[in-house]
């Protein structure tokens, strides 16, 4: 095999590969091993009949096809090989020169990925949030944990009221014929969460235990269901219980019961401390973000397309797995919003574009500072979480599949290079103009 190797524009590479007639032959004689089966002539048997009686019937071109889609990855791979400052992105455009029995030559055009040289990376500055804890955002969190342990409590001296819980049975139906889906029994609704068809509530409010009503609503017209859509429907309702949320008085009693710690006092300064944790690590957050954002915007990179396509497929993967999870299908989600997959996907365009660009950033300056994952530091990592799950180190590792051991690696230079950024750019301070808990 001969090659030559030209750059024709930026990330766009020429690669040219000749076989010799020797080298073209073994390919040819590779295809025909491999589709023999499928050819019976003369007096020979079916997958029998000797390659020259072929060419001679068919052409010498017989299995050229063949024989180039089992020489071209074969060669190609073996260019990369020796060419390492070639980084291929996508597929190559490739096209046959010349071919004919002295040999074959192809040409490939092949898109790369750019390279990329950060140059300021140090001294940048950039503010960081001062973190502070207000009163009122340790009452609203307090205020949340006295939620989720309050308890519904049924009461029978009073009609139900906004804000209730009611446990109902209802039966819909339009131009007197129920409908599928309108029926239930014993059905928890909160009034005034606008759960249900608006006007229902509402008309709920004011019922006594034991009650029954009918009640009168209209369908949205954009309702999912098409054939209910501003429709008028009677609701024949029943109700059953009323209850009310009772929510535990802030005593030592209550702190007792949700937390490790046995004053009031006590519980509000945990409270004060995680509220401070958490906006100290969003404050950091917020900061790397800002940080590389400007590293980015300093440097400039040609983004071949294939690359941004790539990371779109993977941002509208990511999100097709997600709406499964809510039972939800991608096709059905574009109905519901009216818009097609190729105006779905232009809406990732500039977000992939910036994801594609901040990895590219990142490795050119891991590359430059030398940065790498040691054995020992990934045998430390493994430690800690074959011991999280309560394994054998040797055993733990020896498992590990090579996405694992790749993540953890990844996980463990990342770590380093943000530590190096930290130590290039000291965050400035910020003040924050919000009142402070004491």
């Amino acid at each position: 095999m001969n090659y030559t190797v030209s750059q024709k524009e930026e990330n766009l590479y020429e690669i040219k590969i000749t076989l010799s007639a020797e080298e073209w032959n073994e390919a040819n004689v590779r295809a025909y091993e491999k589709n023999k089966h499928k050819y019976s002539f003369g007096g020979f048997r079916k997958g029998h009949v000797p390659r020259r009686v072929l060419l001679n019937a068919y052409g010498e071109g017989l299995f050229y096809e063949e024989a180039f889609q089992d020489s071209f990855p074969r060669y190609y791979g073996e260019v990369l090989e020796k060419e390492t400052q070639i980084v291929p992105v996508d597929v190559p455009d490739v096209d046959v020169e010349s071919i004919s029995e002295e040999g074959i030559t192809y040409v490939a055009l092949v898109p790369t990925k750019p390279v990329v040289v950060v140059e300021t990376y140090k001294g940048i500055e950039v503010e960081k949030k001062a973190v502070r804890v207000t009163e009122k955002e340790i009452e609203e969190e307090i205020e949340k944990d006295r939620e989720r342990v309050a308890r519904m409590v049924s009461v029978s001296d009073r009609p139900a009221q906004n804000g209730d819980t009611v446990i109902i049975d209802y039966s819909g139906s339009v131009d007197g014929v129920k409908f599928d889906g309108g029926t239930a029994e014993k059905q928890s609704l909160e009034l005034g969460s606008g759960r249900f068809i608006p006007g229902f509530e509402e008309q709920v409010v004011g019922m006594a235990i034991g009650e029954e009503r009918d009640i009168n609503v209209t369908f949205p017209a954009e309702y999912g269901e098409k054939s209910l859509a501003g429709k008028a429907a009677v609701f024949a309702i029943k109700l059953h219980e009323i209850q009310v949320k009772e929510i535990p008085a802030l005593d030592d009693e209550f702190v007792k019961d949700v937390s490790e710690f046995d004053t009031v006092k006590e519980y509000k300064a945990d409270v004060k401390a995680r509220l401070k944790q958490k906006k100290e690590k969003q404050a950091e957050t917020e900061w790397e973000n800002a940080l590389v954002q400007k590293i980015c915007d300093g440097v400039t990179v040609s983004i071949p397309k294939a690359m941004i396509e790539a990371q779109i497929d993977e941002m509208v993967q990511e999100f097709s797995y997600r709406l499964m999870y809510q039972g939800l299908k991608l096709n059905d989600y574009l109905g519901y919003i009216g818009q097609s997959m190729e105006q779905f996907r232009e809406s990732y365009t500039e977000p992939a574009e910036r994801q594609v660009k901040t990895r590219l950033v990142f490795e050119a300056l891991i590359k430059q500072e030398g940065l790498a994952c040691t054995d020992e530091e990934f045998d430390a990592k493994v430690k800690e979480q074959a011991e999280s799950v309560q394994k054998d180190f040797e055993e733990y590792k020896k498992g590990m599949p090579e996405r694992q051991v790749e993540y953890i690696r990844n996980e463990i230079v990342i770590d380093k290079l943000f530590d190096m950024l930290r130590t290039y750019n000291p965050p400035k301070a910020k003040a924050k103009k919000d009142t402070a808990a004491e």
